[in-house]
Protein backbone atom coordinates (compact mmCIF):
# COMPACT_ATOMS: atom_id res chain seq x y z
CA UNK A 1 0.00 0.00 0.00
CA UNK A 2 1.32 3.46 -0.88
CA UNK A 3 2.34 5.76 2.00
CA UNK A 4 -0.40 8.27 1.09
CA UNK A 5 -3.05 5.94 2.51
CA UNK A 6 -1.02 4.32 5.28
CA UNK A 7 -0.54 4.83 9.00
CA UNK A 8 2.65 3.68 10.68
CA UNK A 9 1.00 1.68 13.46
CA UNK A 10 -0.60 -0.59 10.87
CA UNK A 11 2.24 -0.72 8.35
CA UNK A 12 4.66 -1.74 11.11
CA UNK A 13 2.71 -4.99 11.51
CA UNK A 14 3.57 -5.91 7.93
CA UNK A 15 7.21 -4.86 7.83
CA UNK A 16 9.69 -7.68 6.98
CA UNK A 17 11.51 -7.19 10.27
CA UNK A 18 8.23 -7.70 12.15
CA UNK A 19 7.41 -10.79 10.12
CA UNK A 20 10.82 -12.35 10.74
CA UNK A 21 10.59 -11.55 14.44
CA UNK A 22 7.27 -13.41 14.63
CA UNK A 23 8.77 -16.33 12.67
CA UNK A 24 11.63 -16.52 15.15
CA UNK A 25 9.31 -16.45 18.15
CA UNK A 26 7.21 -19.27 16.70
CA UNK A 27 10.33 -21.38 16.10
CA UNK A 28 11.86 -20.54 19.48
CA UNK A 29 8.69 -21.28 21.43
CA UNK A 30 8.44 -24.60 19.57
CA UNK A 31 12.00 -25.36 20.67
CA UNK A 32 11.07 -24.63 24.29
CA UNK A 33 8.23 -27.12 24.06
CA UNK A 34 10.45 -29.71 22.37
CA UNK A 35 13.00 -29.25 25.15
CA UNK A 36 10.34 -29.79 27.83
CA UNK A 37 9.34 -32.97 26.06
CA UNK A 38 12.97 -34.12 25.99
CA UNK A 39 13.22 -34.09 22.22
CA UNK A 40 16.02 -31.51 22.12
CA UNK A 41 18.49 -30.31 24.78
CA UNK A 42 17.20 -27.54 27.04
CA UNK A 43 20.50 -25.69 26.76
CA UNK A 44 20.02 -25.60 22.99
CA UNK A 45 16.56 -24.06 23.34
CA UNK A 46 18.03 -21.47 25.72
CA UNK A 47 20.86 -20.71 23.32
CA UNK A 48 18.42 -20.17 20.48
CA UNK A 49 16.60 -17.51 22.51
CA UNK A 50 19.87 -15.98 23.72
CA UNK A 51 21.34 -15.59 20.24
CA UNK A 52 18.15 -14.79 18.35
CA UNK A 53 15.95 -13.08 20.91
CA UNK A 54 17.38 -9.59 20.43
CA UNK A 55 18.70 -10.01 16.90
CA UNK A 56 17.96 -7.62 14.09
CA UNK A 57 17.43 -9.87 11.14
CA UNK A 58 19.27 -8.92 7.97
CA UNK A 59 16.43 -8.61 5.46
CA UNK A 60 18.81 -8.06 2.55
CA UNK A 61 20.76 -11.21 3.50
CA UNK A 62 17.55 -13.27 3.69
CA UNK A 63 16.51 -11.96 0.27
CA UNK A 64 19.94 -12.88 -1.07
CA UNK A 65 19.62 -16.45 0.19
CA UNK A 66 16.07 -16.72 -1.15
CA UNK A 67 17.24 -15.80 -4.64
CA UNK A 68 19.16 -19.08 -4.54
CA UNK A 69 16.80 -21.31 -2.51
CA UNK A 70 13.59 -19.95 -4.04
CA UNK A 71 12.04 -20.60 -0.62
CA UNK A 72 11.41 -17.86 1.93
CA UNK A 73 11.27 -19.97 5.10
CA UNK A 74 14.42 -21.91 4.19
CA UNK A 75 16.17 -18.60 3.48
CA UNK A 76 15.18 -17.36 6.94
CA UNK A 77 16.28 -20.56 8.65
CA UNK A 78 19.60 -20.43 6.81
CA UNK A 79 20.16 -16.86 7.97
CA UNK A 80 19.17 -17.86 11.51
CA UNK A 81 21.78 -20.60 11.48
CA UNK A 82 24.45 -18.08 10.56
CA UNK A 83 24.34 -16.47 13.99
CA UNK A 84 22.83 -19.23 16.15
CA UNK A 85 25.40 -21.81 15.10
CA UNK A 86 25.25 -25.53 15.82
CA UNK A 87 22.07 -25.35 17.92
CA UNK A 88 20.18 -24.23 14.83
CA UNK A 89 19.89 -27.91 13.86
CA UNK A 90 17.08 -28.17 16.44
CA UNK A 91 15.08 -25.31 14.93
CA UNK A 92 12.04 -26.29 12.84
CA UNK A 93 12.15 -29.95 13.91
CA UNK A 94 9.03 -31.78 12.75
CA UNK A 95 7.58 -28.54 11.39
CA UNK A 96 6.66 -27.46 7.90
CA UNK A 97 6.75 -24.01 6.35
CA UNK A 98 3.01 -23.49 6.69
CA UNK A 99 3.28 -23.95 10.45
CA UNK A 100 5.38 -20.80 10.53
CA UNK A 101 3.69 -18.85 7.74
CA UNK A 102 0.10 -19.50 8.77
CA UNK A 103 0.67 -18.94 12.46
CA UNK A 104 2.54 -15.73 11.68
CA UNK A 105 -0.30 -14.49 9.46
CA UNK A 106 -2.73 -15.22 12.28
CA UNK A 107 -0.66 -13.09 14.64
CA UNK A 108 -0.47 -10.25 12.13
CA UNK A 109 -4.20 -10.28 11.38
CA UNK A 110 -4.96 -10.47 15.10
CA UNK A 111 -2.83 -7.39 15.72
CA UNK A 112 -4.35 -5.61 12.73
CA UNK A 113 -7.83 -6.36 14.04
CA UNK A 114 -6.92 -4.78 17.38
CA UNK A 115 -6.03 -1.54 15.59
CA UNK A 116 -9.18 -1.64 13.46
CA UNK A 117 -11.36 -2.13 16.52
CA UNK A 118 -9.68 0.86 18.17
CA UNK A 119 -10.32 2.86 14.99
CA UNK A 120 -14.02 1.97 15.11
CA UNK A 121 -14.14 2.99 18.78
CA UNK A 122 -12.82 6.44 17.87
CA UNK A 123 -15.36 6.73 15.05
CA UNK A 124 -18.18 5.68 17.38
CA UNK A 125 -17.17 8.36 19.85
CA UNK A 126 -17.29 11.03 17.15
CA UNK A 127 -20.65 9.81 15.85
CA UNK A 128 -22.17 9.75 19.33
CA UNK A 129 -20.95 13.24 20.15
CA UNK A 130 -22.34 14.74 16.92
CA UNK A 131 -25.57 12.72 17.13
CA UNK A 132 -26.46 14.17 20.53
CA UNK A 133 -25.41 17.62 19.32
CA UNK A 134 -28.00 17.41 16.52
CA UNK A 135 -30.54 15.12 18.14
CA UNK A 136 -33.36 17.60 17.53
CA UNK A 137 -32.01 19.33 14.41
CA UNK A 138 -34.81 18.85 11.90
CA UNK A 139 -33.77 17.86 8.42
CA UNK A 140 -35.31 16.36 5.34
CA UNK A 141 -35.51 12.60 5.11
CA UNK A 142 -35.22 11.38 1.53
CA UNK A 143 -36.14 8.21 -0.30
CA UNK A 144 -34.96 7.72 -3.88
CA UNK A 145 -33.18 11.06 -3.40
CA UNK A 146 -36.58 12.80 -3.19
CA UNK A 147 -38.04 14.59 -0.15
CA UNK A 148 -39.99 12.08 1.93
CA UNK A 149 -40.73 13.09 5.55
CA UNK A 150 -38.81 15.03 8.19
CA UNK A 151 -36.24 13.36 10.40
CA UNK A 152 -33.40 14.80 12.48
CA UNK A 153 -29.74 15.02 11.63
CA UNK A 154 -29.06 13.36 14.97
CA UNK A 155 -31.04 10.33 13.83
CA UNK A 156 -28.93 10.11 10.68
CA UNK A 157 -25.80 9.98 12.81
CA UNK A 158 -27.41 7.60 15.31
CA UNK A 159 -28.10 5.21 12.44
CA UNK A 160 -24.42 5.33 11.49
CA UNK A 161 -23.49 4.76 15.14
CA UNK A 162 -25.65 1.63 15.27
CA UNK A 163 -24.16 0.36 12.01
CA UNK A 164 -20.59 0.82 13.17
CA UNK A 165 -21.46 -0.80 16.50
CA UNK A 166 -22.34 -3.86 14.46
CA UNK A 167 -19.11 -3.40 12.51
CA UNK A 168 -17.20 -3.50 15.78
CA UNK A 169 -18.91 -6.71 16.85
CA UNK A 170 -18.09 -8.27 13.47
CA UNK A 171 -14.44 -7.30 13.78
CA UNK A 172 -14.25 -8.80 17.26
CA UNK A 173 -15.75 -12.03 15.93
CA UNK A 174 -13.44 -12.02 12.90
CA UNK A 175 -10.42 -11.50 15.13
CA UNK A 176 -11.41 -14.46 17.30
CA UNK A 177 -11.91 -16.67 14.25
CA UNK A 178 -8.59 -15.83 12.62
CA UNK A 179 -6.42 -15.92 15.77
CA UNK A 180 -5.48 -19.59 15.58
CA UNK A 181 -2.19 -21.47 15.58
CA UNK A 182 -1.25 -24.54 13.56
CA UNK A 183 1.98 -26.44 14.32
CA UNK A 184 0.95 -29.83 12.95
CA UNK A 185 3.66 -30.71 10.43
CA UNK A 186 3.33 -32.07 6.93
CA UNK A 187 -0.32 -32.69 5.96
CA UNK A 188 -1.37 -31.85 9.52
CA UNK A 189 -1.00 -35.28 11.13
CA UNK A 190 1.51 -34.36 13.89
CA UNK A 191 3.54 -37.40 12.74
CA UNK A 192 6.83 -35.67 13.49
CA UNK A 193 5.81 -33.18 16.17
CA UNK A 194 3.81 -33.55 19.36
CA UNK A 195 0.48 -31.63 19.54
CA UNK A 196 1.69 -30.27 22.87
CA UNK A 197 4.20 -28.17 20.94
CA UNK A 198 1.35 -26.54 19.06
CA UNK A 199 -0.53 -25.87 22.30
CA UNK A 200 2.57 -24.25 23.83
CA UNK A 201 3.25 -22.03 20.82
CA UNK A 202 -0.42 -21.02 20.65
CA UNK A 203 -0.44 -19.96 24.29
CA UNK A 204 2.79 -18.00 23.96
CA UNK A 205 1.62 -16.22 20.80
CA UNK A 206 -1.82 -15.39 22.23
CA UNK A 207 -3.68 -17.67 19.84
CA UNK A 208 -6.16 -20.51 20.01
CA UNK A 209 -5.31 -23.96 18.64
CA UNK A 210 -6.66 -24.83 15.21
CA UNK A 211 -8.65 -28.05 15.91
CA UNK A 212 -7.66 -29.65 12.62
CA UNK A 213 -5.29 -28.29 10.03
CA UNK A 214 -4.32 -29.92 6.77
CA UNK A 215 -0.79 -28.51 6.87
CA UNK A 216 -2.51 -25.15 6.41
CA UNK A 217 -5.09 -23.34 8.51
CA UNK A 218 -8.44 -23.68 6.68
CA UNK A 219 -8.98 -20.60 4.55
CA UNK A 220 -12.65 -20.18 5.40
CA UNK A 221 -11.31 -18.36 8.46
CA UNK A 222 -9.41 -15.89 6.30
CA UNK A 223 -12.34 -15.50 3.93
CA UNK A 224 -14.57 -14.54 6.86
CA UNK A 225 -11.97 -12.05 8.07
CA UNK A 226 -11.59 -10.24 4.76
CA UNK A 227 -15.33 -10.39 4.08
CA UNK A 228 -15.81 -8.62 7.41
CA UNK A 229 -13.37 -5.91 6.34
CA UNK A 230 -15.38 -5.53 3.13
CA UNK A 231 -18.63 -5.06 5.04
CA UNK A 232 -17.02 -2.44 7.27
CA UNK A 233 -15.73 -0.68 4.15
CA UNK A 234 -19.24 -0.65 2.72
CA UNK A 235 -20.51 1.03 5.89
CA UNK A 236 -17.79 3.65 5.47
CA UNK A 237 -18.94 4.29 1.93
CA UNK A 238 -22.59 4.54 2.97
CA UNK A 239 -21.81 7.39 5.36
CA UNK A 240 -19.37 9.01 2.93
CA UNK A 241 -21.98 9.05 0.16
CA UNK A 242 -24.49 10.68 2.53
CA UNK A 243 -22.00 13.46 3.27
CA UNK A 244 -21.25 13.89 -0.43
CA UNK A 245 -24.93 14.36 -1.17
CA UNK A 246 -25.46 16.79 1.70
CA UNK A 247 -22.54 18.91 0.45
CA UNK A 248 -23.99 19.34 -3.06
CA UNK A 249 -24.57 23.02 -3.80
CA UNK A 250 -28.29 22.49 -4.30
CA UNK A 251 -28.53 20.84 -0.86
CA UNK A 252 -25.63 22.18 1.26
CA UNK A 253 -26.96 20.99 4.60
CA UNK A 254 -23.52 19.86 5.77
CA UNK A 255 -19.99 19.88 4.42
CA UNK A 256 -16.50 18.74 5.19
CA UNK A 257 -14.39 21.22 7.13
CA UNK A 258 -12.42 23.43 4.75
CA UNK A 259 -9.18 24.47 6.40
CA UNK A 260 -7.34 27.74 5.99
CA UNK A 261 -5.09 27.58 2.96
CA UNK A 262 -6.93 24.60 1.49
CA UNK A 263 -7.65 24.72 -2.23
CA UNK A 264 -10.60 23.05 -3.91
CA UNK A 265 -9.67 23.34 -7.56
CA UNK A 266 -6.63 24.24 -9.63
CA UNK A 267 -8.92 26.12 -12.03
CA UNK A 268 -11.84 27.45 -9.93
CA UNK A 269 -10.88 29.29 -6.73
CA UNK A 270 -14.44 29.13 -5.36
CA UNK A 271 -14.61 25.33 -5.10
CA UNK A 272 -15.07 23.51 -1.75
CA UNK A 273 -15.33 19.84 -2.64
CA UNK A 274 -16.12 16.73 -0.50
CA UNK A 275 -12.72 15.27 -1.37
CA UNK A 276 -12.28 13.26 1.82
CA UNK A 277 -15.65 11.52 1.45
CA UNK A 278 -14.97 10.86 -2.21
CA UNK A 279 -11.59 9.41 -1.23
CA UNK A 280 -13.33 7.16 1.30
CA UNK A 281 -15.65 5.88 -1.41
CA UNK A 282 -12.65 4.88 -3.50
CA UNK A 283 -10.84 3.22 -0.61
CA UNK A 284 -13.97 1.25 0.25
CA UNK A 285 -14.03 -0.11 -3.29
CA UNK A 286 -10.47 -1.37 -2.87
CA UNK A 287 -11.17 -3.17 0.40
CA UNK A 288 -14.31 -4.80 -1.00
CA UNK A 289 -12.35 -5.94 -4.02
CA UNK A 290 -9.96 -7.87 -1.79
CA UNK A 291 -12.74 -10.01 -0.33
CA UNK A 292 -13.31 -11.97 -3.54
CA UNK A 293 -9.76 -13.41 -3.79
CA UNK A 294 -9.98 -14.37 -0.11
CA UNK A 295 -13.20 -16.27 -0.80
CA UNK A 296 -11.56 -18.00 -3.76
CA UNK A 297 -8.65 -19.08 -1.53
CA UNK A 298 -10.92 -21.41 0.45
CA UNK A 299 -10.80 -24.16 -2.19
CA UNK A 300 -7.19 -25.34 -1.99
CA UNK A 301 -6.09 -28.67 -3.49
CA UNK A 302 -6.18 -31.68 -1.16
CA UNK A 303 -4.23 -30.98 2.05
CA UNK A 304 -2.66 -27.81 0.68
CA UNK A 305 -1.34 -25.82 -2.24
CA UNK A 306 0.09 -22.30 -2.36
CA UNK A 307 -2.39 -20.57 -4.66
CA UNK A 308 -3.51 -18.59 -1.62
CA UNK A 309 -0.01 -17.38 -0.80
CA UNK A 310 0.42 -14.65 -3.39
CA UNK A 311 -3.09 -13.41 -2.65
CA UNK A 312 -2.54 -13.10 1.08
CA UNK A 313 0.87 -11.47 0.74
CA UNK A 314 -0.97 -8.62 -0.98
CA UNK A 315 -4.41 -8.42 0.62
CA UNK A 316 -3.18 -9.00 4.17
CA UNK A 317 -1.28 -5.71 4.32
CA UNK A 318 -3.33 -3.79 1.75
CA UNK A 319 -6.81 -4.50 3.11
CA UNK A 320 -5.91 -3.81 6.74
CA UNK A 321 -3.78 -0.74 5.99
CA UNK A 322 -6.46 0.74 3.72
CA UNK A 323 -9.31 0.13 6.14
CA UNK A 324 -7.29 1.50 9.04
CA UNK A 325 -6.62 4.70 7.13
CA UNK A 326 -10.25 5.00 6.00
CA UNK A 327 -11.70 4.58 9.49
CA UNK A 328 -9.40 7.22 10.94
CA UNK A 329 -10.19 9.59 8.08
CA UNK A 330 -13.93 9.09 8.51
CA UNK A 331 -13.72 9.79 12.24
CA UNK A 332 -11.94 13.05 11.40
CA UNK A 333 -14.60 13.98 8.84
CA UNK A 334 -17.42 13.41 11.36
CA UNK A 335 -15.61 15.21 14.18
CA UNK A 336 -15.11 18.30 12.02
CA UNK A 337 -18.25 18.15 9.88
CA UNK A 338 -19.83 21.58 9.40
CA UNK A 339 -23.61 21.39 9.80
CA UNK A 340 -26.10 24.01 8.57
CA UNK A 341 -29.42 23.73 10.48
CA UNK A 342 -30.87 26.79 8.72
CA UNK A 343 -30.22 25.24 5.33
CA UNK A 344 -31.91 22.08 6.56
CA UNK A 345 -34.94 24.10 7.63
CA UNK A 346 -35.01 25.92 4.30
CA UNK A 347 -34.96 22.62 2.42
CA UNK A 348 -37.70 21.27 4.68
CA UNK A 349 -39.94 24.13 3.63
CA UNK A 350 -38.96 23.95 -0.03
CA UNK A 351 -42.04 21.92 -1.02
CA UNK A 352 -44.45 24.06 0.98
CA UNK A 353 -45.63 21.33 3.33
CA UNK A 354 -45.93 18.47 0.86
CA UNK A 355 -43.93 16.34 3.27
CA UNK A 356 -47.01 16.22 5.52
CA UNK A 357 -49.07 14.35 2.91
CA UNK A 358 -49.10 11.08 4.90
CA UNK A 359 -50.42 12.85 7.99
CA UNK A 360 -53.32 14.27 5.97
CA UNK A 361 -53.96 10.85 4.41
CA UNK A 362 -54.14 9.18 7.83
CA UNK A 363 -56.32 11.94 9.25
CA UNK A 364 -58.86 11.54 6.43
CA UNK A 365 -59.06 7.76 6.97
CA UNK A 366 -59.71 8.42 10.65
CA UNK A 367 -62.63 10.61 9.60
CA UNK A 368 -64.23 7.68 7.78
CA UNK A 369 -62.83 8.16 4.27
CA UNK A 370 -61.60 5.01 2.54
CA UNK A 371 -57.84 4.81 2.06
CA UNK A 372 -58.20 4.81 -1.71
CA UNK A 373 -60.39 7.93 -1.72
CA UNK A 374 -58.22 9.67 0.87
CA UNK A 375 -55.10 8.95 -1.19
CA UNK A 376 -56.73 10.40 -4.30
CA UNK A 377 -57.86 13.52 -2.41
CA UNK A 378 -54.38 14.19 -1.01
CA UNK A 379 -52.52 13.31 -4.19
CA UNK A 380 -54.51 15.62 -6.46
CA UNK A 381 -53.66 18.56 -4.26
CA UNK A 382 -50.02 17.48 -3.95
CA UNK A 383 -49.71 17.20 -7.72
CA UNK A 384 -51.30 20.62 -8.11
CA UNK A 385 -48.51 22.10 -6.01
CA UNK A 386 -45.91 20.16 -8.03
CA UNK A 387 -47.39 21.92 -11.08
CA UNK A 388 -47.04 25.30 -9.36
CA UNK A 389 -50.76 25.87 -8.94
CA UNK A 390 -50.61 26.85 -5.28
CA UNK A 391 -49.53 26.03 -1.74
CA UNK A 392 -50.36 22.52 -0.49
CA UNK A 393 -51.98 23.70 2.74
CA UNK A 394 -54.07 26.29 0.90
CA UNK A 395 -55.04 23.83 -1.81
CA UNK A 396 -56.22 21.31 0.79
CA UNK A 397 -58.29 23.94 2.55
CA UNK A 398 -59.93 24.90 -0.73
CA UNK A 399 -60.72 21.30 -1.65
CA UNK A 400 -64.36 20.78 -0.70
CA UNK A 401 -63.96 17.04 -0.18
CA UNK A 402 -61.08 17.60 2.21
CA UNK A 403 -62.63 20.58 3.96
CA UNK A 404 -65.80 18.59 4.59
CA UNK A 405 -63.78 16.18 6.72
CA UNK A 406 -61.00 18.31 8.29
CA UNK A 407 -61.38 21.75 9.84
CA UNK A 408 -58.85 24.51 9.25
CA UNK A 409 -57.47 24.03 12.77
CA UNK A 410 -57.12 20.31 12.22
CA UNK A 411 -55.26 20.89 8.96
CA UNK A 412 -52.93 23.36 10.68
CA UNK A 413 -52.02 20.78 13.31
CA UNK A 414 -51.18 18.29 10.58
CA UNK A 415 -48.48 20.68 9.34
CA UNK A 416 -46.62 20.88 12.67
CA UNK A 417 -43.13 19.49 11.96
CA UNK A 418 -42.40 18.79 15.62
CA UNK A 419 -44.79 15.84 15.31
CA UNK A 420 -42.02 13.92 13.56
CA UNK A 421 -39.67 14.22 16.56
CA UNK A 422 -41.86 12.69 19.24
CA UNK A 423 -39.98 9.38 19.34
CA UNK A 424 -36.45 10.65 18.84
CA UNK A 425 -35.62 10.07 22.51
CA UNK A 426 -36.97 6.53 22.27
CA UNK A 427 -34.76 5.76 19.26
CA UNK A 428 -31.71 7.32 20.94
CA UNK A 429 -32.31 5.20 24.03
CA UNK A 430 -32.36 2.09 21.84
CA UNK A 431 -29.14 3.03 20.04
CA UNK A 432 -27.05 4.43 22.87
CA UNK A 433 -28.37 2.60 25.94
CA UNK A 434 -25.58 0.01 25.77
Amino acid sequence: MIPRYSRKAMTDIWEPQTRFRIWFEIEAHACDALAELGVIPKESAEAIWEKGGTAQFDVARIDEIERVTKHDVIAFLTHLAEFIGADSRFVHQGMTSSDVLDTCLSVQLDRAADLLIADVDALLAALKKRAFEHKDTLTMGRSHGVHAEPTTFGLKLAQAYAEFSRARARLVAARAEIAVCAISGAVGTFANIDPRVEAHVAKKMGLAVEPISTQVIPRDRHAAFFATLAVVASSIERLAVEIRHLQRTEVLEAEEFFSEGQKGSSAMPHKRNPVLSENLTGLARLVRGMAIPALEDVALWHERDISHSSVERMIGPDATITLDFALVRLANVIENLVVYPEAMRKNLEKLGGLVNSQRVLIALTQKGVSREDAYAMVQRNALAQWRGEGDFRTLLGADEAVASKLTSQELDRLFDLSYHCKYVDTIFARVFSS
